[in-house]
């Protein structure tokens, strides 16, 4: 729904103010992309009943559009999937190539590609027909148990963060070094600011943890798959349980802290130890799932809230997760601060 949010931001500042989150607001966002093509339910039955005419008698309807696609659902159990703007186009072409690959032996259901299109009917992108995967966005969700989600999330990524072949996906922004977001991470950090007399505690605050962070060693493993923008938008829940993982559209290779900060962002404290004990036992980081590692997926885990907090004018979901996920990071940090701070003490 939101992929490569961290990497991209589109249209001009507008200004909006948010209410106090560890001393910080926004004050500066940005609006998501325009669309380069024009999509709707039209063309897709046009593409259909040019490139899979036995489709093309299933009723079609606008579902929902992110930063790079439009969704349409195609009957009861399919859903269309086409890029609105050029860097979606790429988006595409990297999910119709590796996730069939992946999806036999991943536990959990993922929107593998079951039909492909080619540009057509005056549109320039290829395009997809994906399974219509049940279930809402576990950021919108009424219910969510905690303990088995921890155990699927972790599982998932225990399954999904095997060694990666030398031609997967490039990203830039995920699965790199945390050391190379900090530019961003500035620069976003900017973007935000406080009420009088809380700005000062509050971005401290941030920023103790953020070095925190950076000083963990860095990955010393090959890189592993990635999802790449895995977020509480982007995994499904269904009768508060986690019933699929959607948008692989940022897949990459890399460090796999970028995905385990999805534990900040969906988990509350009490259920991290079972999210990293599924992780270990699906074979996650193979078995170097340590303290390291834990530290730079916090670090992830803070990088993407003050994202999500800096650009999501339109967008009031990832608003919430963003401070969420901020909650999260330095309340964790603060526990960590007194946990050292009293073994300092007893020397």
């Amino acid at each position: 729904m939101t992929a490569g949010l961290a990497a991209r931001t589109g249209g001009g500042p507008a200004v909006a103010r948010e209410p106090a989150m560890a001393g910080l607001v926004v004050v500066a966002v940005n609006r998501m992309p325009a669309a380069e093509v024009e999509v709707s339910a039209d063309l897709v039955r046009r593409l259909l009943a040019d490139q899979h005419p036995d489709l093309a008698r299933l009723p079609v309807e606008f579902l929902a559009n992110g930063w790079d696609n439009e969704l349409y659902r195609v009957g009861d159990g399919l859903l269309a999937r086409l890029p609105r703007r050029a860097l979606g186009a790429q988006i595409i072409t990297n999910e119709q190539r590796w996730l069939p690959g992946l999806a036999p032996r991943l536990p959990l259901p993922i929107p593998c590609p079951v039909r492909t299109g080619v540009p057509g009917c005056g549109y320039p992108y290829p395009w997809s027909v994906v399974p219509y995967l049940p279930g809402v966005p576990a950021a919108q969700a009424s219910r969510l148990d905690p303990a088995p989600a921890a155990v699927a999330v972790g599982g998932f990524l225990g399954a999904l963060h095997a060694p990666a072949p030398a031609d997967a996906p490039a990203n830039p922004f995920r699965g790199v070094p945390l050391a190379e977001r900090a530019g961003s991470f500035a620069a976003n950090l900017a973007l935000l600011t406080g009420q009088a007399g809380q700005d000062r505690a509050g971005r401290a605050a941030v920023l103790r943890a953020w070095d925190a962070a950076l000083a963990a060693p860095g990955w010393d493993g090959p890189p592993a798959w990635l999802h790449g923008d895995l977020h509480p938008a982007n995994i499904l829940v269904s009768d508060g349980q986690v019933s699929g993982v959607i948008d692989f559209g940022d897949i990459t290779a890399g460090d796999p802290a970028a995905d385990l900060s999805v534990a900040w962002m969906l988990l509350p404290p009490g259920s991290h130890a079972s999210f990293w004990s599924a992780y270990a036992a699906a074979g996650g980081a193979g078995g170097r799932a340590g303290d390291a590692l834990r530290a730079r997926a916090r670090g992830w885990a803070l990088n993407l809230a003050i994202v999500f907090l800096a650009h999501s004018e339109d967008n009031p979901v990832l608003r919430q997760v963003g401070r969420r996920t901020l909650r999260a990071v330095l309340e964790d940090q603060r526990v960590l601060d007194g946990i050292r701070g009293e073994r300092h003490r007893r020397g």
